[in-house]
């Protein structure tokens, strides 16, 4: 690695964050537009920017930047925007990309606007060897939901032919098989995580009953749809249910 990345550190996050914002904000003006590649190098391009400074950090911590809040959040932003591209170069839905770059940008704001977020360490429990791969499935996981969610909300409010709402559900039935097997993975990695950390699988806590009612409501759709039990509108709502979980 060239020891120009070696030295990259949060001081130059603000330039990384903001060439990568710009980035996407050119390509959500491109997607509307119909630029279809343009709309797609940019996207590649703020999802590159973010990977070098997620790989100079690496390399200068000498470890996974994935034990504080700003690190976190780097991740979140990274994973949203390669969901958002992902879902666009697979069905061509022009709105996906704003929506993702939104999301992204909020995530590395909060990183610019609050650098005191950056060095804020986890808790010794937190620090576990579970926690990178549980933390980062996870994430992963709500950035494909979170496309299904967006797709939902657009074909609830816009009303589609029939042509259009197959298509719609197909895209979101992918999204959802692929993230609900990785919110799985997550609480399988959380629950081993767990038994080293505090002695048990699982404790009942808000937070563990909070991702059962998720991962319920997510298999409660796959169901539904392999079932084929009820209307577009029903699915749709709870979609969107599910991801408010």
């Amino acid at each position: 690695i060239p020891d120009s990345v070696v030295s990259i550190g949060w001081n130059a996050f603000i330039w990384f964050g903001a060439g990568a914002m710009a980035c996407a904000l050119i390509a959500s003006v491109m997607s509307f537009c119909g630029h279809r590649k343009t709309t797609a190098a940019l996207s590649i391009s703020a999802t590159l920017i973010l990977l070098t400074f997620i790989v100079g950090l690496w390399t200068t911590l000498d470890r996974p930047p994935l034990r504080t809040t700003g690190e976190t959040r780097l991740w979140y932003s990274f994973f949203a925007m390669i969901s958002g591209l992902a879902t666009y170069l697979r069905w061509g839905y022009k709105w996906i990309i704003p929506f993702s770059s939104i999301l992204s940008s909020v995530f590395i704001l909060l990183n610019i606007l609050k650098p005191e977020i950056h060095d804020q360490a986890l808790m010794p429990a937190l620090q576990s060897p579970w926690f990178i791969p549980h933390v980062t499935i996870y994430m992963f996981s709500y950035s494909l939901l979170g496309c299904s969610f967006i797709i939902a909300v657009y074909s609830l409010i816009r009303r589609n032919g029939m042509q259009e709402e197959d298509k719609m559900l197909k895209s979101a039935d992918t999204l959802v098989y692929i993230g609900t097997a990785f919110l799985t993975l997550g609480m399988l990695s959380g629950s081993i995580w767990a038994k080293q950390a505090w002695g048990h699988y699982w404790g009942w806590d808000l937070k563990e009953v909070w991702a059962l009612i998720t991962w319920l409501c997510y298999i409660l759709y796959i169901h539904l749809r392999i079932l084929r039990k009820g209307q577009a509108k029903v699915w749709w709502i709870l979609l969107i249910f599910a991801f408010a979980c």
